[in-house]
């Protein structure tokens, strides 16, 4: 009889581990967890883009563009207690409670936003605010899981098919919201995406439980423990690493969402210029402005997933996560050099498409593998400290710097050189981390020979 991933010897590889061997380098046995791992990304973006634009639809119809803006700025100042609260949460329970208990919190919390919407309620800020906090805190937590049952080696191999899932689960998203919003409806989509959060909860419980059965959960004996007291924050400011990877994580969110601004700026222009010039096919601005905004979203998800497919394992096993941290710095650095230079639509727009496409492939995976050789602590609460907190805090930095360069008067030629100075301080932390990773990987490494 054939092998399956359930049957398969230690020595014998499955039909299923030979087929996302194409992907990666998965070994006996190891494929349909890493395909469950995946499953469970992909639901949780998948439904991530629902929201998105049922966040939309609440905000921009209850408050407006204006008010949508202080509530961004509000997340950082709640993360600043959720993190803390996290945190102590995780010190007083293992890992399934953990990860379980949070995902079925946020559920609960959709069905409470559903019955307040049929009765007449505005929640629109409230959603916003909701929604940017559970983003950042199921996928961190998600990653912490994943980094705690995966060794350094097996998630350097791993990760490239897990971060696929990821990656469909935006696209799948992206194209299928629409539809399911014009059918549904933004309360009746609320229902749907906790649903799709109880199905999550049982992937994660599936694949615990094939990995401690098989033997393979890396962490199993300090599975059932809860986290050491610890708090994340106090993790990264005393931890040179992680204190790395966060300010890592704030100057990428800068240089990338200062980006996104200039794009959206020559967006508008290159609309404006295509309705000066003649008929636009009866479109107006803002079908313009959505339909250059989604075409290049497009092809941003389109890269990312070539690049995910194709690539970051390749990238891994040749130059190593430490290697593959470059990659988006360098492409970031080309691409602002050339704006500079040549500051219009067609070179942003090819810059930005190849700059949000290693960053939602090659740097995501490669972020998160970064937590491979740390403490359990570190993977479940600093992570959860930089992944939201200090995302956010980019966020907040980069408006400052829109602000002072609008005062300033910049032009798209200023912002690119600005972001020239951001790129290079981006490249001297990823110096610092790759020096500080490879010392922990070699105490990772001795650590599992001794064991």
């Amino acid at each position: 009889m054939p092998a399956t991933s359930e049957t398969a010897s230690p020595f014998q590889k499955s039909w299923l581990d030979r087929g996302l061997s194409l992907v990666t380098d998965v070994r006996a046995g190891e494929g349909a967890s890493a395909l469950l791992l995946a499953a469970n990304v992909f639901c949780l973006l998948a439904f991530y883009s629902v929201l998105k634009v049922v966040r939309e639809s609440l905000i921009l119809s209850e408050g407006g563009a204006e008010v949508k803006s202080y509530a961004a700025a509000g997340q950082a100042l709640l993360l600043l207690a959720i993190v803390p609260a996290y945190g102590a949460f995780a010190s007083s329970v293992n890992r399934l409670w953990l990860v379980c208990g949070v995902t079925l919190f946020f559920a609960s919390h959709l069905l409470l936003f559903y019955l307040a919407g049929i009765a007449g309620v505005h929640i629109g800020v409230a959603f916003f605010l909701w929604i940017g906090i559970f983003n950042l805190v199921v996928i961190a937590q998600f990653w912490a899981f994943a980094n705690d049952l995966y060794s350094t080696e097996r998630g350097k191999r791993l990760f490239p098919l897990v971060g696929l899932g990821a990656s469909l689960g935006a696209v799948a998203g992206a194209e299928l919201t629409s539809i399911a919003f014009a059918a549904a409806g933004p309360y009746s989509l609320m229902l749907i995406a906790a649903a799709g959060l109880l199905f999550s909860v049982a992937l994660t419980l599936w694949v615990n439980h094939r990995e401690r059965t098989a033997g393979r959960d890396d962490a199993a004996h300090q599975a059932d423990k809860p986290l050491g007291k610890a708090g994340g924050f106090h993790l990264v400011l005393t931890q040179r690493y992680l204190l790395l990877i966060a300010l890592l994580v704030v100057l990428l969110n800068v240089v990338n969402t200062v980006g996104e601004f200039m794009m959206g700026k020559l967006i508008v222009a290159e609309a404006s210029r295509i309705m000066a010039s003649g008929p636009a096919g009866g479109a107006g601005i803002k079908e313009l402005i959505g339909t250059l905004a989604g075409g290049m979203q497009a092809s941003v998800n389109i890269v990312g997933f070539l690049l995910q497919a194709f690539l970051v394992s390749r990238i891994f096993k040749y130059i190593g996560v430490r290697g593959a941290l470059f990659i988006l710095p360098v492409v970031a650095l080309i691409g602002y050099s050339a704006i500079a230079l040549v500051p219009i639509f067609a070179v942003v727009r090819i810059a930005k498409v190849l700059e949000n496409g290693t960053d939602y492939s090659i740097q995501s995976t490669a972020g998160h593998a970064l937590f491979l050789p740390t403490s359990r602590e570190a993977k479940y609460k600093a992570k959860q400290a930089i992944d939201s907190f200090f995302k956010r805090a980019g966020d907040v930095l980069q408006a400052v710097v829109v602000f002072v360069g609008t005062q300033l008067a910049f032009g798209v030629h200023q912002y690119a050189l600005l972001n020239l100075v951001f790129v290079a301080a981006w490249l001297a932390i990823v110096f610092a981390i790759y020096r500080e990773h490879k010392k922990l990987v070699a105490v990772d490494v001795g650590a599992e020979v001794a064991a």
